[in-house]
């Protein structure tokens, strides 16, 4: 993949997951700074969402753990647990949110 189409992809990406956790309607504050978006959720835990440019994947800091994320085969995943990152954002934000909720692209 070129260096502009990773930067394009990742930045649409990022931009879809704070759109996502906005729809849920839940009080999760979102705040975007250039490359990266952090959570902030009501019980004061953190996931900070990042483009690592260098190595053309996204991370994902959870309260739990850290994910580096490829794109492969026309989605992000996990290079360590093969975890899907929509997936494993459900999975996280539900469990710091201390509610299910479902996160998907273009909420």
């Amino acid at each position: 993949m070129q260096d502009h189409e990773y930067h394009e992809l990742a930045e649409q990406t990022i931009a879809a997951i704070e759109e996502a956790i906005e729809a849920t309607g839940i009080d999760i504050d979102c705040e975007s700074s250039g490359d990266l978006l952090e959570l902030t959720f009501l019980n004061d835990t953190k996931m900070v969402i990042n483009k690592q440019p260098p190595l053309q994947q996204l991370w994902v800091a959870t309260k739990f753990n850290g994910h580096h994320f490829e794109y492969r085969d026309g989605q992000w995943i996990d290079n360590r647990t093969g975890a899907e990152l929509w997936a494993l954002l459900t999975e996280s934000a539900s469990k710091q949110a201390e509610q299910p909720l479902q996160l998907k692209p273009d909420a």
